[in-house]
This record gives C-alpha cells, sequence and structure tokens, in this order.
C-alpha cells in the first residue's frame, strides 16, 4: 500500500516538471487514512468484547477513486481469554468495492476476516472449533440509512454443536443504520441488527444501540445506548473469567476517536 503513494508522488513531481503549474500547498489527497481510539466497553453487534471492560483500538484503511478499498483494524478483547482460549487481540481484514446504483443511491461489497491469533488451545478445543471467521457481506445506502447483510462462510466465532455435529456456517447478520446530521456538528446515529446463528440453541438475538457523537476536526467522542435481547445465560464470559456478568447487557457506552 506504501508503492501507491510513492506512485502518486512521482506522478505529481513530473507534472510540475512538465507545466511548472503543481504548489507545494496544493499536494494529491493520499488514499491513506487511520484511526486510534478508547472506549469503555467494546461491543460488537450489542455483545460485549471486553467483559464489560475498557478496550484500545485502531485501523488503518486504503481508499481508491475507482471505488476499491482495503482496511486493517484492532481492538483489545477478552473473551477468548475467558474462554480458556490465547488471545488477547482481534485483527479485523476487509476488502471490497464501493459504487453507486443511482442517485443518493449506493452499494457496499467486500469480504471480511476476523482473526484471533495463536487463540486455539486444548482446553478451547474442548468446546469451540477455530475462532477465525470470514464473513461476505453487501450493503445498500439510500440518502442517511444503510441496510447490510453478513454471510458466515466459516463457524461464526467457533460455535459448534459437538453433540449434534453442526457447525455454524451460514450464520447472518442483518442490521439497518442510520445516520443523522442533528446540528451544531452532532451525529444521531441509530441502529438495529438481528444475529441468527444457525444450528446453535439460544444464540440467535436482536441488538439495538443510538448513538451520539461529534467531530472536533478528526477528534470525535461519543456516547451510545447499547442493547440486545441476548439470552442471558448463554452470552457469559467463559469458565476461565469467574464472572456471570450478562455480556448483552444493555448499558451505556463512551468513546473517543481520533481519525486522521
Amino acid at each position: 500500500m506504501k508503492l501507491q503513494n510513492l506512485t502518486l508522488l512521482a506522478t505529481a513531481i513530473a507534472l510540475t516538471a512538465l507545466h511548472g503549474t503543481a504548489r507545494a500547498e496544493d499536494p494529491p489527497a493520499s488514499p491513506f487514512s487511520f484511526n486510534v481510539g478508547a472506549i469503555s466497553d467494546y461491543r460488537y453487534r450489542g455483545i460485549s468484547q471486553t467483559r464489560l471492560k475498557p478496550a484500545l483500538q485502531g485501523g488503518i484503511d486504503y481508499a481508491n477513486a475507482n471505488g476499491f478499498y482495503l482496511g486493517t483494524w484492532a481492538s483489545t478483547i477478552k473473551w477468548i481469554k475467558d474462554a480458556y482460549g490465547d488471545a488477547g487481540l482481534e485483527i479485523d481484514l476487509y476488502g471490497g468495492y464501493k459504487g453507486e446504483i443511482a442517485k443518493d443511491v449506493t452499494y457496499d461489497v467486500g469480504v471480511l476476516q476476523y482473526v484471533y491469533a495463536s487463540a486455539k488451545t486444548k482446553l478451547w478445543d474442548a468446546s469451540y472449533k477455530d475462532p477465525n471467521t470470514t464473513e461476505i457481506y453487501g450493503a445498500v445506502t439510500y440518502g442517511p440509512v444503510t441496510t447490510k447483510l453478513s454471510y458466515s462462510l466459516t463457524n461464526l466465532f467457533g460455535n459448534y454443536d459437538f453433540a449434534g455435529k453442526k457447525d455454524s456456517k451460514g450464520s447472518i447478520y442483518l442490521d439497518v443504520s442510520a445516520s443523522f446530521d442533528v446540528g451544531g456538528g452532532l451525529t444521531l446515529a441509530p441502529h438495529v441488527g438481528y444475529q441468527k446463528v444457525v444450528n446453535i440453541t439460544n444464540a440467535s438475538y436482536t441488538d439495538y444501540s443510538l448513538t451520539l457523537s461529534k467531530d472536533f476536526s478528526g477528534l470525535a467522542p461519543s456516547i451510545a445506548l447499547v442493547g440486545t435481547t441476548a439470552n442471558k445465560d448463554f452470552y457469559v464470559p467463559g469458565g476461565a473469567a469467574n464472572s456471570t456478568q450478562f455480556l448483552g447487557k444493555t448499558a451505556l457506552v463512551v468513546g473517543v476517536k481520533y481519525s486522521f
């Protein structure tokens, strides 16, 4: 990805030499963007990944003008170690293509892999399959509203019915979200989603959230009300956590992210 930056720089230098019109104060826009942040509880699809504790997060994105994009994002987590695994970090790798269908209507298709390096241990394998998960997704945005469907090509985060020898491949997540400018630089983002986990009893649920954020030249604090209808006996920390906390409880989550 750094080679793309070098190509853009070389092109700008060549144009300057040929035409003498490029100005130092108007450099070409970089296709790269970066973000770092912290949050009081990392909720993924409404379920805490950090046992209701804070997390550190960050990512890098590359977006080509033709609609093609790649990116990676990472967050500290607790749920793998809580279930006797050995991973304290989630790394997401994704790529896709965005385009326009009609005026004010766009689409986004891609693939996303969740990576938990060195997560598998003998104790983990006794209850779960490989937690590394690959999903394909498609989304359509009309105005401020986006509808997205994700489909798992692998077991969903290691879920597997050992008794019935049934996997959780083909699980889906359907969500609708929106983003509204409410004035004063504030953005209000409602969201509702449904996670269907196939072949796993008590694992499917609905999640919802309402997030208010404000952008201060790249620094964006936020506060969100997050909740789920998840099963309170299924979505609890693993045995190593020595906890019975419900990981999908309704709660306020605060965070801050800096994008540059």
